[in-house]
């Protein structure tokens, strides 16, 4: 699904779209696949319901997992949809060490108790 980009990111190619949701999603089966090869440290405890970060347009965001989004789609709350959407664009998901500096500047720390 994504391929080595750069240092930071590999590239993707995604069917985006707008959808009547509060935060962009990705199919669950998706979102677990690619947590486990991209950031999976193979210390045996893997986190695979960390949010990806995707990089949008020239914005990043947290990305989840639901299981009501077709696989190989990712739906965008309709205030970051455009007038281009629903379109297949190019994608650009941040590297394990990449998310975890974006999510930390976010605020976002893993649910206590997991």
């Amino acid at each position: 699904m994504f391929e080595r980009f750069s240092s930071s990111y590999f590239l993707g190619e995604l069917y985006v779209e707008p959808h009547d949701c509060d935060r962009p999603l990705i199919q669950r089966a998706d979102h677990e696949r690619v947590n486990e090869q991209l950031y999976a440290d193979d210390t045996g405890i893997e986190r695979l319901d960390a949010p990806l970060v995707m990089k949008i347009d020239t914005g990043h965001v947290p990305v989840d997992g639901d299981d009501g989004i077709p696989s190989g789609t990712l739906a965008v709350p309709d205030e970051l949809a455009d007038e281009t959407l629903p379109s297949r664009k190019n994608v650009l998901l941040a590297d394990a060490d990449r998310a975890a500096d974006l999510l930390k500047w976010e605020g976002w720390e893993p649910p206590t108790g997991v």
